[in-house]
C-alpha cells in the first residue's frame, strides 16, 4: 500500500524522487520510449475518452480495444496515483493483446482525472495526503458500486465479446477491488490479477481474500518485496484460500521489487520485474478469459 513508509523504502533503496516523474513521462511519445520495445507491438487499436454514470455520479474513463473484431473485456482499477498518461499506454499495450480495456478514475467522486500532473505530483506530500485521504473513502460497497456500472458498460461495447470472461486488474489500491469486482459477478468475471496490492489478505473478518472462495475467476497475486517484509503473512493467506481451487492462480512475492513496481511512470519501476508480471497476467487471461 502506498504510504509515507513506502516513500521512505524508496529514498534507503536510494531512488530518485524524480526519476521517472509525470512531467517527464507526460507526452504519448516519451511514454512510448519509456516502455520495453516489445511493449508496443501487437494489433492496431482505437481509443477514446469515455463517462459512465454510477449510482454516486459520473465515471471519467479511457477505453481502448482492437480496431477490428469483438474481443473479451478487461476492467482495470489504477493504483493512488489514478489514471493518467502511464495507464493509458498500459491500456493501449492491453488492447493489442487482443482485449477491450477499460480504465477508470478511481476517485471521480471528488475530482475528475488527472489527479496527478505536473503541477500536482505524487512527490508533493499534500498531494500524497489529499490522495490519501481519497483512497480512505473508498470501500467495499464503493467498489461493488463501480464494478456494477463498469461492467454493465463493457458488455454494452459493440468490441466486447460478452460470450468470454472479463477479466480485471488492479495495482496498488486497485488490488483488493479486483476480488470486489469477481465476488459481485462471479458469473462474469474470470480472471483477477493484483500488483503490489494493498490489503488483498488480512487476519480482519471483512479481509477481501475470504470473498474468493465464492468466486470462479482465476488469481494473479504480484506481491512486492517491501510489503511481504511488512505483512509476510498475506501471501499465507492467499495461498490458503487459492490451492483447493480448480482455477488458474499464482501467488509471487517479487524478490527485489519495491511496492509500486509495475506502471512505467512510477519512482520505483522494475522493468524486468514489470515484464514478468505482464507476462503472467497474460497467462492467467489465456487460461480463464475462455
Amino acid at each position: 500500500m502506498c504510504t509515507d513508509k513506502t516513500e521512505a523504502d524508496l529514498d534507503r533503496a536510494g531512488m530518485p524522487v524524480g526519476r521517472r516523474s509525470f512531467a517527464a513521462l507526460a507526452g504519448v511519445g516519451a511514454l512510448i520510449a519509456a516502455l520495453p520495445a516489445r511493449a508496443i507491438a501487437g494489433k492496431p487499436v482505437k481509443g477514446r475518452d469515455v463517462t459512465i454514470k454510477t449510482a454516486d455520479g459520473v465515471c471519467d474513463a479511457y477505453f481502448v480495444a482492437p480496431a477490428q473484431g469483438r474481443h473479451p473485456a478487461v476492467l482495470v482499477w489504477p493504483d493512488i496515483r489514478g489514471l493518467r498518461p502511464a495507464f493509458r499506454q498500459m491500456a493501449d499495450r492491453l488492447a493489442g493483446e487482443g482485449y477491450a480495456v477499460l480504465t477508470i478514475n478511481p476517485f471521480y467522486r471528488w475530482q475528475k482525472s488527472p489527479v496527478v500532473d505536473a503541477a500536482n505530483d505524487w512527490g508533493n506530500p499534500e498531494v500524497r495526503e489529499k490522495l490519501m485521504g481519497y483512497r480512505k473513502q473508498l470501500t467495499r460497497a464503493t467498489g461493488e458500486t463501480d464494478a456494477a456500472a463498469l461492467l454493465a458498460f463493457l458488455d454494452a461495447q459493440k468490441e466486447v465479446d460478452t460470450r468470454r470472461r472479463i477479466g480485471t486488474t488492479g495495482y496498488c489500491m486497485g488490488g483488493e477491488m479486483t476480488i470486489y469486482t469477481a465476488a459481485l459477478r462471479p458469473d462474469r468475471v474470470g480472471a483477477a490479477a493484483s500488483f503490489h496490492g494493498g490489503g488483498v489478505g488480512t487476519d480482519k473478518p471483512d479481509s477481501p481474500h475470504l470473498l474468493i472462495l465464492g468466486t470462479s475467476a482465476g488469481y494473479l497475486f504480484a506481491i512486492a518485496d517491501n510489503d511481504d517484509k511488512e505483512t509476510p503473512n498475506e501471501k499465507v493467506l492467499l495461498k490458503a484460500v487459492l490451492e483447493p481451487r480448480k482455477q488458474w492462480h499464482e501467488v509471487e512475492v517479487y524478490e527485489g521489487a519495491m511496492h509500486g513496481w509495475c506502471p512505467p511512470d512510477g519512482r520505483a519501476y522494475n522493468e524486468a520485474a514489470a515484464e514478468k508480471a505482464w507476462a503472467r497476467m497474460l497467462e492467467l487471461f489465456k487460461a480463464e478469459l475462455a
